[in-house]
Formats: C-alpha cells, sequence, structure tokens
C-alpha cells in the first residue's frame, strides 16, 4: 500500500534543474530523455578521502535516477557512493558488493555519502574490500537528495540500490557485473527486497547472493507478539531502543501521507521525540529517547498500529522466495530488532523455497553481530560466488 507524494517532473531532471537542489557533486552528465532511465548516470565526483575507506583504490559519489519507490513510477535524483579497491582491476573487473546501509536517519545531511563511516561499518566494509569487492553503496531516495526517506520501505530501497549499480555498472569500467548483496539493520531489510525485487526490477544485474544482518521482518502476528514481549520486558525498563525505529517510520510517512497525524500515534510524552526525529540522526535520536525515557508502554497511543498502517504495510516484502541463497546473522541479544523477527523471516523464507544458511551469535547484540559474522560470511560468499551450492541452516544453534 502507497500514497503517491508531489514529486519534480522529468523535465526538470534531464534539464538539470534540480542538481540545483543537490549537494555540490562534482561533475554533471547531461542525459537526453531518450537516455533518462533507472540507473541513468546524473552526476560524480571524487569522494572526500576521509569518506572512503582505509586503502581504498579510487573513490567517488554519483547522483542517478532511480524509479521513484514510493510511487512505483517516474524518475528521481539518488546518491551513492562507489569505492574500488586499491591497485589494478583483475580481468573482467572487480565484483560488487552492493551495501545496504542501516538506520540513520531521514535528514538529508545524515546520508552515508555525505559522512565519515561508522568505525564498526569501517572494519565491516574493508574485509569486503580485502575479499576482491568494490562497494557500490546507496543513500536510498530521499535521503541527501529531494523528498523526505520513506524509511523502512521495501520497493523504495530495493530500486535505489539496484538502480545504484545499474549506474556504476555503467560508469565505472573497473566494476564487473558479478554482485552480493550485503546489508545490516535497515539494510538487512534492503538487502533481501533488493534480491526478492531484482528479477523482475533488474534482471540484468547478476546476483550472486545475499549476506544480511540484523534484518526486520514484521507480519501483524509477529507484530503482537513483539507488543506483548515489550511490555513484558519494559517492566522496570528505562527506554526501548525500538523506539528510535518507530518514530523514524512516522517521519517518513508523514513526508507523503499528508492524513497521517502523529497524536494519533503517539502519546504527549513522545510527541516531542517525534518531532525531532526528522532532524536528528540515530545516535542522537536514540540519546533523546532515552533521556525522556520512552517506551511501547508509554509511548505509543491505542490507534498506533492503524495510524501507521501505511507505513507497516510498505515494510513487506514482494516475496519471500529468494532466487539466490541467502546468509542471515543473528545477534542473540538483539534488541533493536528482536531475534523473534529476524526468525520469522528465516521460517518464512525456508518455507517460501529459499536456500537459507542462518547463524546465531551467543551473547551479541545487534551491532556486534555485524563483525562476527565475517568468517560465516566469507564461506558462504566464496561457495555462491563460484557457483557452487551452500549447506541450509533454518534452525541455528547459538555459536
Amino acid at each position: 500500500m502507497h500514497f503517491s507524494r508531489p514529486a519534480r517532473t522529468m523535465a526538470c531532471l534531464v534539464a538539470g534543474v534540480c542538481l540545483a537542489s543537490l549537494p555540490s557533486i562534482g561533475h554533471a552528465a547531461s542525459p537526453t530523455p531518450e537516455s533518462s532511465r533507472p540507473g541513468t548516470l546524473m552526476a560524480s565526483a571524487s569522494l572526500p578521502a576521509a569518506f572512503s575507506l582505509p586503502n581504498a583504490g579510487r573513490a567517488m559519489r554519483i547522483t542517478y535516477l532511480s524509479t521513484n519507490g514510493v510511487t512505483g513510477s517516474g524518475l528521481v535524483p539518488v546518491t551513492a557512493e562507489v569505492i574500488l579497491p586499491p591497485g589494478k582491476a583483475p580481468k573482467g573487473g572487480w565484483p560488487i558488493v552492493a551495501w545496504a546501509h542501516g538506520t540513520v536517519v531521514v535528514a538529508d545531511h545524515c546520508a552515508p555519502s555525505a559522512n565519515p563511516w561508522t568505525d564498526r561499518n569501517r572494519r565491516y566494509l574493508s574485509v569486503w574490500m580485502q575479499r576482491g569487492f568494490a562497494v557500490v553503496g546507496t543513500d536510498y531516495q530521499g535521503l541527501g537528495t529531494p523528498g523526505v526517506h520513506a524509511y523502512l520501505d521495501t520497493r523504495v530501497e530495493a530500486y535505489s540500490l539496484l538502480d545504484g549499480v545499474r549506474a556504476a555498472l555503467s560508469t565505472v569500467p573497473e566494476l564487473r557485473n558479478k554482485v552480493m548483496i550485503v546489508g545490516q539493520s535497515q539494510g538487512g531489510g534492503a538487502a533481501f527486497a533488493s534480491a526478492a525485487f531484482a528479477p523482475a526490477y533488474a534482471p540484468d544485474i547478476d546476483i550472486r547472493g545475499t549476506v544480511a544482518t540484523g534484518v526486520p521482518y514484521i507480519t501483524p502476528e509477529l507484530l503482537r507478539q513483539l507488543m506483548t514481549a515489550s511490555a513484558t520486558r519494559q517492566q522496570g525498563a528505562t527506554f526501548d531502543p525500538l523506539m528510535v525505529y518507530t518514530l523514524y517510520l512516522a517521519q517518513g510517512l508523514a513526508g507523503y501521507d499528508p492524513a497521517f497525524r502523529p497524536e494519533d500515534a503517539f502519546t504527549a510524552k513522545a510527541l516531542p521525540a517525534y518531532q525531532a526525529a526528522g532532524d536528528l540522526c540515530v545516535y542522537q535520536l536514540t540519546d533523546r529517547v532515552k533521556d525522556a525515557g520512552l517506551t511501547f508502554g508509554n509511548s505509543l497511543a491505542p490507534n498506533f498500529a492503524k495510524a501507521l498502517a501505511p507505513a507497516l504495510a510498505a515494510m513487506a516484502y514482494p516475496t519471500m522466495k529468494l532466487a539466490q541463497p541467502l546468509f542471515i546473522g543473528t545477534g542473540e541479544l538483539d534488541r533493536d530488532v528482536p531475534p523473534s523477527l529476524q526468525f520469522g523471516l528465516v521460517k518464512a523464507a525456508c518455507a517460501a523455497g529459499t536456500t537459507v544458511q542462518a547463524h546465531l551469535y551467543k551473547g551479541l547484540d545487534h551491532s556486534q553481530t555485524v563483525n562476527a559474522s565475517l568468517p560465516d560470511s566469507a564461506a558462504f560468499t566464496q561457495a555462491v560466488m563460484e557457483g557452487r551450492p551452500v549447506t541450509p541452516q533454518f534452525t541455528p544453534t547459538p555459536q
């Protein structure tokens, strides 16, 4: 279920007028109406060294056209970073890690390509680069470009990621059309969504497999279980980290659904944090939620599920059956995306016929699981890149 929102016209995009409202990005391309299609490059520039990865080769920030994921039609500008390993590319070019980032915010100034990597992600993606992959990381529609980011909208995320790969392949001759989709948290969901949308939307991209950690997955039943568990867990709790994502979800919905009223979703106690969420990056909003002591119990209005129904519907995946194998890494102590949600996705994907290799990391939280999963994902990646079968694992035990 998606709602339309005002969009700039195609004439604006192809004429380059919209570039005036974008951050400075260097050399602009001049796409013609005939060439303007998803994945068309609009502009590119060198990425500042502080925003690249350690010991990387050439790095750039690109702006490209992508299908508007909110409306399902029309083209919008999206930004991404493209970072190559050092040295000469191998024969055929560097294979690609299509990186789907986790939650940063819905405000433009927090777009990943306009900021340095976090220590965790710098370490994680540097290992992928050492494996011989180039990184193509989309910012997602509405982050750093005109419009509001429809947070956790799977179609928005998938179109942005897939068209970013298309733009990179058409722009950088050192790249090879041999792709691993990799993501964490919001990006774990974006990675799954991209693999799910790809057969119909981007059959031209050679996807070999998907690696995801902390993947969100919501069904009405899981939502009810989550609320019950939260009520039990929050007895004596000072705050619930899930409130951070709920506030962002509402902010994203407000950007394209004029019928949304925040007072229908949140209590008076939570409304100040909701108003602040539109401009605060994730760590700042987390501090705000902590300071206010926000939990589901004291923050959500009785009709919050109805108020947020369009956004919750937009989180759904188009299919649970992926064409390529899926690696899932879950932290046993994940409070940001509770393991019950991630296990729900594993169960649904397995039942649909996806080859899933699931791993559960003992004693680790949402963030710690990212780098802890690297050794397991290395073996998985080597197998799928070489076209070898992977060992399915549907009911992981703590390791």
